[in-house]
């Protein structure tokens, strides 16, 4: 590892810009059914969403896309999109409207530091949506290290959260 100064402790991810088959079929997926808002679109070919009113937080176009595949299995790339809610009841709602769009999951963990559900977009694009525990409230070793976690996720307790709101 260098020796190179950590960045500064705000930085951090501010978008990510996948490349889609169809257009209007990932809108179905992230505007349609995860709730995202479109804030723009450009022509038939791009198209930026939001939540909460960011000017965006993904974008999807199909530039060099347009109609194609996903990456085969033991190719590099993207592993998954890692989309954070505020709160455990505002992932319960993710995770209900999954359900009521017929979408199955990958898989669903706690991680001890948060509870995460996983599952494909329409072009196999990973996702996962979690939400983080309080940082107090996070395992660590004895010697203060991180000890992160992957355990079931229990879905009978998720779904028991109140809706947000």
């Amino acid at each position: 590892m260098s020796s190179t100064p950590p960045l500064a402790a705000g930085v951090r991810i501010g978008h990510v810009h996948l490349k889609v088959a169809d257009l209007p079929r990932a809108l179905d997926f992230y505007c349609g059914v995860l709730g995202f808002q479109l804030t723009q679109r450009y022509g038939p070919q791009a198209a930026f969403i939001s939540a909460g009113g960011y000017h965006h937080h993904i974008g999807l176009n199909t530039w060099e896309s347009l109609g194609g595949r996903p990456p085969a299995r033991g190719t590099t790339g993207l592993f998954h999109t890692a989309i954070l809610y505020p709160t455990r009841a505002d992932l319960a709602d993710a995770l209900r409207r999954l359900m009521a769009a017929g979408l199955p999951l990958d898989g669903a963990s706690d991680h001890g530091v948060s509870e995460a559900l996983y599952l494909r977009d329409p072009d196999q694009n990973g996702v996962e949506l979690y939400w983080d525990r309080p940082a107090a409230q996070w395992p660590r070793t004895p010697a203060g290290e991180l000890a992160m976690i992957t355990a079931p996720l229990d879905l009978e307790s998720l779904l028991a959260e109140k809706p947000p709101g």
